[in-house]
């Protein structure tokens, strides 16, 4: 499965415009290189003995047919999730996995603000309850801390936010897990914010370049942090994962690994320019069928095409082959 957002320099992404982009949609590409982004993580702590405990049992949560009405802009749990909007298009097909996990949430003209706007991705593994939380949850929890918060301490709210619905999820005890990417729009300013392998990559001119750095155990610098706290990482059918189970190493949820598997979010913040194409948000899904550059070559024209018209337009999404030929969603939101 995956997941991805495309905005563009419409009304919503451009400096000179009066009016907001936002909604997700989703696409699949592979991995390329990302940059390097900021983290508060602190990894100061005595080196455990190693534990190898039995590899976890992830549940399935069963699949929930629709969202409350009351949250109309999260995705509900369907094969196919097709949303047009004001500047933004979201399209989501499931791919050869049984159930659609992955979740969005979109939202414009916050607290009445038209340069305001909040977009996230969130890709659950072991059911969809952590991801539907997320959705529903981490923007509201973003903006209060935001609002308490003085402005040059938005890395911080953002933080906290991610924090608050981690700990708020476990408080449920629910299973299952969320990784997450969000793009935050206020005062002129693009802050993009990961926890997991969802990934943003930004559109300059043409050049894609990536805001966020997967966060995978095989990262030298998480699995030094996930040794530092006593646990392992090691390469289980293919994949590096913590204690031979999880192949993420921050996500919200994971309680039976939260020793090793944490919130706390990288953030990325710039000014958005006159250059700044567009934006996608994608779930790994995306970022395993293409590379960074791909995705933004095969969403630029559509973008292109849509500031022309001079409103965002909904486009038939691009399906990819995954290696049993079953293609896999890839919704794009430009």
């Amino acid at each position: 499965m995956s997941c991805s957002v495309a905005i563009p320099n419409s009304p919503i992404f451009s400096l000179s415009s009066s009016h907001y982009f936002t909604k997700n949609c989703y696409i699949i590409s592979s991995s390329t290189d990302s940059l390097p982004t900021s983290s508060s993580s602190s990894h100061s702590s005595p080196v455990l003995k190693k534990k190898r405990p039995a590899k976890l049992d992830i549940p399935v949560a069963s699949l929930i047919v629709e969202l409350p009405p009351a949250v109309p802009s999260r995705s509900a749990a369907k094969d196919v999730v097709e949303v047009e909007g004001d500047g933004f298009s979201v399209y989501c097909k499931r791919g050869s996995r049984k159930h659609m996990e992955d979740r969005y949430s979109a939202s414009l003209d916050l607290h009445g603000q038209s340069k305001q706007a909040f977009f996230g991705i969130f890709d659950g593994h072991g059911g969809t309850k952590a991801s539907e939380f997320a959705a529903q949850n981490l923007e509201k929890n973003v903006l209060e801390e935001v609002i308490r918060r003085d402005e040059s301490d938005i890395e911080e709210a953002v933080k906290h936010g991610y924090l608050k619905t981690d700990s708020d999820f476990l408080k449920e005890d629910l299973n299952g897990g969320s990784c997450c990417v969000t793009a935050f729009i206020r005062n002129g300013n693009l802050v993009v914010s990961n926890a997991g392998d969802c990934r943003a990559v930004i559109s300059r001119g043409g050049v894609a370049e990536a805001l966020t750095s997967d966060h995978k155990p095989s990262r030298k610098d998480e699995k030094e942090r996930i040794e530092t706290q006593g646990g392992y990482v090691d390469m289980c059918r293919g994949v590096w994962r913590i204690q031979g189970s999880l192949a993420v190493s921050r996500s919200i949820g994971d309680r039976h690994m939260k020793q090793y598997v944490i919130a706390e979010p990288e953030t990325k913040v710039l000014r958005i320019e006159p250059h700044h194409d567009f934006l996608i948000l994608a779930s790994d899904g995306l970022w395993e069928k293409v590379s960074n550059q791909e995705a933004v070559d095969l969403a630029g024209p559509l973008c292109v095409e849509s500031n022309r018209q001079g409103s965002f337009q909904a486009f038939s999404p691009i399906q990819t082959q995954t290696s049993d030929t079953t293609p896999t969603q890839t919704p794009v939101i430009t």
